[in-house]
């Protein structure tokens, strides 16, 4: 009677245990990623009648083999939905061997499995997010035995050796692996499922938390992130010493750098010395004029006499048009130069508006108003934010003001200078979501002063002085750690970080903003930002926060390093990714754009200049035409010679100088040598004509 009572409360105890699994990952006292469906969904207990059906062994489907697997909670309460995964259209799930077909029906239910979203969504598989992934991760030795039984039977999925083949779809850390079970017995037969009983090594999760997924390591002090919108996906990883690289949309790195200006920049290597390539900016048009923008520190001769120490200089590339994935630097234009005294307080962030202005970012310099006087007003645009039009044609100037700034008129201030009073900025974010009367926000991070650490939260309006002007929200000193700004989620991954600024501090604490959905007047809350442990995500965010990225879907990145990053390439790339959702949902998928070349007009036919974003050809000195095409001479050739180069004439026989002003007297003619030149005018002219067509 008592070993009945007691088998009676183990019953009650072992139904309650799993009718409240999914209220207890609700509140985080079980792991949430251990109970979640592919799709992201709870699992759900079997209804009694499948159970008993199972137990009885009439049910006589194919589903039951999923049921035999998961017989208590599953992610397919029905046999019909099991039998329906089983017989799914997939690209590997077909064989007539018996043995190879019962390791696949075993390995189809995996999506029935109360943790199929681990199963299926790794950290690794993440790794290509553009395919559903066929297999689960499978336990080392299962894997072993799937490989060469089946290798001789689906030949199209088996293209590696089994060592390649397991470390791909296998895993050897210990966690949650397929088989996820344990061996039992039920009615004198070996089956397989995932007992309710606690298993050690499975990974604890808490309900708020995030995961930094490590997508990329072995970088050099890398600083920012960014897309260039073409529909590439592709992901520009900025270096502090002068190298910018690019990450594929399958996140694999190319060899070569997509732009390579190390030695033009001054970088400073210890803490606290900002100098460097500070920021890069896309041109809203990129996918068809090729134009970015970088801003870095440097110290050429022509500002070697002075008090300041370096030069932040703001320039204009243009992509290669025989390589997507490489800047041409010959198209080099300066934009702007702005001399700085002091390693401390630079900014250099640029960035596009949803109008197409580009908005440039500026540090104080912890310059006082005594540096200011001795630098003879070099430093004007110091702790303030400019805004300038590069869409312009004027060939004489590589940018124009707008007519809207508020300093557009003024003799007081420069007329670039869209706001003022910043001090020591972070990255500045643009919210791709316009308010429905069309306003831009910007925010950005900022110290509240030239020598202190606390930081504010700021939202950038046109005119304002932020040396006064109230902060949107203070933040307060963390050990001595400056804000580093972030991004607005504008992604599809993550519902719950929808709308949220996520930031952090150098410290590597990391911190989301959101406006509150209850105060009618919008009022921002700081909230921290939990992220799981290695044991919890397979990866955990290590070392010092560098600066935040953010992708063409609008996913956030985190960039870190060591406290060693000026020796080593201890630099890492993580995705921020929340795993209550699979890392890939199906919704958020969108089709990539191979890049492609140049192909204006003006990128094919303008040689001896160089082409605004508008498409204008402006000439180089000694070049005129339409295409820039047409060399000069000044003055012009004479005696019927003909100007190839600037300021050099081909002459006709009988003359010679530079201008074909000496006459030969007694030389004999050379009818070929003036067929020649009789030839190039008649093709000048004809090109001309060519060019005037085309435009």
């Amino acid at each position: 009677m008592k070993h009945l009572q007691f088998v009676l409360v183990l019953a009650i105890a072992v139904n309650v245990w799993e009718c409240g699994d999914a209220k207890f990952g609700e509140r985080g006292e079980l792991s949430s990623r251990r109970r979640r469906c592919y799709d992201g969904s709870m699992p759900k207990r079997l209804k009694k009648r499948d159970r008993k059906v199972l137990l009885e062994g009439s049910a006589g489907t194919s589903g039951d083999v999923c049921h035999k697997l998961y017989p208590r909670v599953s992610c397919c309460p029905t046999r019909r939905a099991a039998y329906q995964i089983l017989h799914r259209d997939a690209r590997v799930f077909s064989t007539n061997n018996t043995e190879c077909g019962r390791l696949l029906e075993e390995i189809k239910c995996a999506r029935c499995s109360p943790n199929a979203q681990v199963l299926f969504h790794s950290l690794d598989m993440d790794k290509m997010p553009h395919r559903e992934p066929d297999l689960p991760q499978l336990c080392q030795d299962f894997c072993r035995e799937f490989y060469y039984t089946c290798r001789g039977h689906i030949p199209e999925l088996f293209q590696a050796d089994v060592d390649e083949f397991c470390q791909y779809y296998g895993r050897k850390d210990g966690s949650l692996c397929f088989p996820d079970f344990q061996r039992k017995t039920l009615h004198g037969q070996d089956s397989n499922y995932l007992g309710d009983e606690k298993i050690e090594d499975i990974r604890k999760h808490k309900h708020n938390c995030y995961c930094a997924q490590e997508v990329l390591s072995g970088l050099r002090q890398p600083v920012a992130a960014v897309h260039c919108g073409d529909g590439s996906q592709r992901l520009f990883v900025i270096e502090k010493e002068g190298i910018v690289r690019v990450l594929t949309h399958d996140l694999v790195m190319l060899k070569e750098p997509f732009l390579d200006i190390h030695k033009l920049v001054q970088n400073g290597i210890k803490s606290g010395d900002e100098r460097g390539l500070l920021s890069i900016a896309f041109h809203p048009n990129y996918k068809k004029n090729g134009k970015l923008y970088v801003s870095y520190t440097t110290n050429q001769e022509r500002w070697a006499i002075g008090p300041h120490d370096h030069i932040l200089r703001v320039v204009e590339y243009t992509v290669s048009r025989k390589n997507t994935n490489q800047v041409d630097t010959r198209t080099v234009r300066m934009l702007i130069e702005v001399a700085e005294l002091h390693r401390k307080h630079l900014g250099g962030h640029l960035l596009f508006g949803p109008d197409g202005l580009l908005h440039i970012v500026l540090g104080d310099g912890m310059i006082t108003l005594d540096d200011m006087e001795e630098m003879d007003g070099l430093s004007d645009f110091t702790g303030s934010i400019l805004r300038v039009d590069v869409d312009t044609d004027c060939c004489s100037s590589p940018y124009s003001i707008p007519l809207n700034n508020p300093y557009f008129n003024s003799t007081n201030q420069p007329p670039e200078i869209f706001a003022h009073g910043l001090h020591d900025p972070g990255r500045c974010a643009v919210d791709r979501l316009q308010g429905d009367n069309g306003s831009l926000s910007i925010v950005c991070t900022d110290t509240t002063g030239r020598n202190t650490t606390s930081g504010r939260i700021l939202e950038i309006s046109k005119g304002k002085d932020y040396e006064n002007e109230p902060s949107v929200y203070n933040l307060l000193s963390n050990g001595g750690a400056p804000p580093v700004g972030g991004f607005i989620y504008r992604g599809c991954q993550s519902r719950r970080l929808y709308g949220s600024y996520v930031f952090g501090d150098k410290n590597g604490n990391l911190r989301i903003l959101q406006k509150s959905s209850v105060s009618s007047s919008e009022e921002w809350q700081e909230k921290p930002l939990c992220l799981g442990s290695v044991t919890s995500c397979g990866t955990a965010l290590a070392g010092n926060i560098l600066g935040f990225g953010e992708d063409e879907l609008g996913e956030v990145y985190i960039l870190a390093s060591s406290k060693s990053m000026a020796q080593l390439h201890s630099g890492k790339l993580y995705k921020l990714v929340d795993p209550k959702r699979p890392f890939t949902p199906k919704e958020c998928h969108r089709t990539v754009e191979p890049p492609e070349l140049l192909m204006t007009a003006c990128s094919r036919h303008c040689k001896n200049g160089h082409c605004t974003p508008t498409g204008k050809c402006c000439c180089s000195p000694g070049w005129e035409g339409p295409f820039c095409r047409v060399a000069k001479c000044e003055p012009g050739c004479r005696n019927g010679g003909v100007c190839l180069e600037p300021n050099k004439c081909l002459c006709k026989s009988g003359y010679s100088g530079d201008m074909c002003e000496k006459s030969e007297q007694g030389m004999p003619n050379d009818q070929e040598r003036d067929g020649i030149i009789d030839h190039i005018m008649g093709m000048t002219s004809y090109l001309l004509d060519l060019t005037s067509y085309i435009v």
